[in-house]
């Protein structure tokens, strides 16, 4: 019996139908196309790509997740490699390349399998036993326990991470930066839930790598801490070169400045006598009648009463805001004149139309609440001092073409900034990326205090694993594991390609090694850390070369890069409806 044809007569109305292996292959070569996109910005030579969108917006970058946020995909196939990529940038903050072209070769590899006549099934099961078989090699073998991790191996981390990006070269001084980040917004865990760090930002506990690849919590009674990367705030301004950046420990920059000349530059305050800073999410303008409201005057003096009431409206309620002892005052709206006269005669800092955001994170960190209305439940006008924040000095500073208000010793959950300076936009953005990324590597390290060798050197191992222990069975899966062995060198072949090496000599040098190692013919056991040497183009010891990266990083990307060629490869059939008239 034949299939109905798409333009069938009663199946299939108005629509289109794709089955069998045309679907699989057009699946393939949409998440190819989108892998190739990406494939040349791979590692420590990797280039940049540069995007313009439809209005002339340029950005320039080669950080995998954001090249494919930006790119419009409407292949279905294609989109899951674009989420697949942004699924790594949530999860870990690094490796969202290389987690695209390892799912992408994983795909064209099982497709060459199924069409030599191997059921998808088989080779999706051999698939998933492949990866059972990665995690557990990679945990025994590979991951490198750090149980006090030393400065040195999250400086290499944070190097690592940016050595592909436009930062690269100034490496040191950045990871140095991104290090003293992290480790300033340190917590308990249960103090990090209080001052309600949202979960996206940090994980709930300290995690350990399972057998499975899973994250599962510390059952001891160990403290756990989180570093919430959300009490990191990171400033643009332009001028000055990338090295002159600089890091605000236990403090806030805000991109905002005084209202008005007449108010100090700065106000101290003392350990016994902290600053305290009010932060609204409201109007500080004259008071006015509502829309609609209509006062009858048969006395042309009332309205000068009227007027005056007005302003003694506002007054009570400056009033209120000074009396509490605040001596900074940010808003997120407008200030008038009228106002601003009696903040300057109180010699208060006020500062207007601050991003609501920023004050959010300025609230967590000095411990105190942004204020949205003083209306209180009996009707009656009040300011809490609960709400204030308390730090130990306001200063407002030049930087670049502007000022910035720096709020110095936050005294509640705790928060550090970190100000970029750059010649232009596109490289404070791709500065702040690469930054970001560098962080998220940081903190899953110190999280997990476990690591694994970059350059390659898991990849190859694994490889090498795999071919071994595809023999061991004796079914079909066996072709699938071989497979995937085959597709894991696809990540050390692009390094090599990218750093314009003989891709061919250097992987086969790469798996000898690992070879010899697995075959226990090394007898220092320093062999398993062989990774590649890109700017010399040859093998060489890439945990003492500091190449290093976190170990839930690799896991993390083996599984999603599985998960994402398995979900594709399932799929046989797709029916398109048409728009309907």
């Amino acid at each position: 019996m034949s299939a109905p044809r798409a333009d069938g007569t009663g199946l299939f109305i108005g629509g289109q139908r794709e089955s069998g292996q045309d679907v699989r292959q057009g699946n393939v070569t949409a998440a190819l196309a989108v892998a190739n996109i990406v494939k040349t910005s791979l590692g420590p030579v990797g280039l940049d790509k540069m995007l313009v969108d439809d209005i002339g917006d340029v950005l320039i970058t080669n950080d995998g997740a954001t090249i494919l946020a930006q790119l419009e995909v409407e292949h279905p196939a294609a989109r899951v490699l674009v989420d697949l990529a942004q699924l790594q940038d949530s999860e870990v903050g690094d490796g969202t390349t290389s987690v695209v072209i390892v799912a992408s070769e994983l795909l064209r590899k099982a497709n060459e399998l199924v069409k030599g006549g191997i059921h998808p099934t088989t080779i999706i099961a051999g698939l998933r036993t492949a990866l059972k078989e990665s995690v557990s090699y990679l945990k025994k073998n590979m991951v490198l326990k750090v149980s006090e991790l030393g400065e040195e191996h999250l400086i290499n981390a944070a190097r690592t991470s940016m050595s592909s990006k436009i930062i690269g070269k100034e490496g040191d001084f950045f990871a140095q930066m991104a290090v003293d980040a992290v480790k300033s917004v340190k917590m308990k865990a249960g103090q990090a839930e209080a001052a309600g760090f949202d979960a996206a930002s940090n994980s709930t506990s300290e995690p350990t790598v399972t057998a499975n690849g899973d994250t599962a919590t510390k059952a001891s009674g160990k403290q756990r801490y989180k570093y919430p990367l959300s009490a990191i705030h990171i400033l643009k301004a332009h001028g000055k070169s990338a090295l002159e950046s600089h890091f605000v420990a236990g403090g806030f920059a805000l991109n905002a400045m005084r209202a008005a000349q007449g108010m100090p530059t700065s106000v101290e305050g003392s350990a016994d006598a902290p600053v305290k800073i009010a932060m609204l999410d409201m109007n500080l303008q004259r008071h006015r009648m509502a829309m609609g409201v209509q006062v009858l005057v048969k006395d042309p003096a009332e309205i000068e009463n009227i007027k005056k009431r007005e302003m003694d409206i506002t007054k009570e309620r400056i009033t209120k805001i000074i009396d509490t002892g605040a001596r900074v005052v940010l808003t997120t709206k407008g200030v008038d004149d009228l106002c601003m006269k009696y903040f300057v005669e109180a010699g208060i800092i006020c500062a207007r139309r601050c991003s609501k955001d920023d004050l959010k994170r300025l609230a967590k960190a000095t411990g105190g609440k942004v204020v949205v209305t003083m209306a209180d439940m009996d009707g009656n006008e009040t300011f809490d001092a609960e709400c204030l924040g308390t730090c130990t000095a306001v200063k407002e500073e030049r930087i670049g073409d502007g000022e910035m208000l720096y709020v110095h010793g936050c005294q509640g959950s705790g928060a550090s900034t970190i100000v970029l300076r750059g010649a232009n936009e596109y490289m404070l953005d791709e500065m702040d990326r690469a930054l970001h990324d560098s962080l998220c590597v940081v903190k899953r390290m110190l999280e997990s205090s476990t690591l694994v060798v970059g350059g390659g050197a898991v990849e190859a191992a694994l490889s090498v694993h795999l071919e071994k222990y595809a023999t061991t069975l004796n079914t079909r899966e066996q072709l699938a594991i071989q497979e995937f062995a085959e597709a894991l060198l696809v990540i050390p072949k692009t390094l090599a390609v990218n750093a314009a090496k003989d891709s061919s000599e250097l992987v086969a040098m790469l798996r000898a090694s690992h070879a010899k190692s697995q075959r226990g013919e090394d007898p220092e056991g320093n062999l398993q850390n062989t990774g590649l040497d890109l700017v010399n183009g040859k093998i060489r010891d890439n945990l003492s070369a500091g190449v290093v990266e976190p170990a839930i990083s690799k896991i993390k990307s083996l599984r999603f890069a599985t998960e994402a060629a398995i979900t594709i490869l399932r799929i046989d059939d797709r029916i398109t409806l048409t728009k309907g008239q």
